[in-house]
């Protein structure tokens, strides 16, 4: 079985806290809630709601980017981009080992730095363009993730690896032949005509890897 992740974002439909919902109705075990560009007080009062939800379903909740409200919103851990806090740094400012850090990646140079600094796991993308991670380049496809679980086995790195990145449902088996750990999801599941079918399609087929 691969790790299936949801990833937040707000559309016209639905906001942070109802896609939230959504995925967990539908099976989904992991939820990073991503809030770039709001204040504090805003992520902290979607991240209790967020928390409550996680709690009532059983599922891992991690924050993006933000380190300093962690604890606050008691969650289980932290997702830090390419241009957030290190990682060793966010490890030493949480003091808890116990807590998940996640580092992103787009290169092998990227993943090897990660490992050095004792990423939990790393988000690797992007699979193809996707708006939310429009920064990251270049495309991996099939062969980028082929190509950097044979160097990671090589050079014998063993953190999970999530592949990230305009992800549908059909593409899993494909990926999960790669080699990766898990995936991510976001707008597949958002953007679909229902949610929760949508996200149990995807569990579904993780399951089955």
């Amino acid at each position: 079985m691969m790790n299936l992740q949801f990833i937040t974002h707000r559309t016209h439909r639905y906001d942070y806290a109802e896609g939230v919902e959504l995925a967990l109705k539908g099976g989904c075990e992991w939820v990073q809630l991503r809030m770039k560009y709001v204040s504090d007080d805003d992520f902290l009062q979607v991240g209790r709601k967020v928390k409550t939800l996680c709690a009532a379903y059983g599922a891992t909740f991690i924050l993006d980017d933000r380190v300093h409200l962690v604890k606050a919103l008691r969650a289980d851990g932290v997702h830090l981009g390419k241009q957030d806090m290190a990682i060793d740094e966010a490890r030493r400012q949480l003091n808890d080992d116990s807590l998940l850090i996640g580092g992103t990646a787009n290169t092998m140079e990227d993943i090897r730095k990660l490992c050095e600094m004792g990423a939990n796991y790393i988000g690797c993308g992007p699979f193809r363009y996707t708006s939310t991670k429009k920064n990251l380049a270049p495309l991996l496809g099939l062969e980028g993730y082929s190509r950097l679980m044979r160097t990671m086995k090589e050079e014998r790195l063993s953190v999970p690896v999530v592949a990230i990145g305009g992800i549908l449902c059909e593409d899993i088996p494909a990926i999960a032949k790669t080699g990766v750990s898990g995936i991510a999801v976001s707008g597949a599941i958002l953007h679909a005509d229902n949610p929760k079918v949508e996200m149990q399609r995807f569990v579904e087929a993780t399951i089955n890897i």
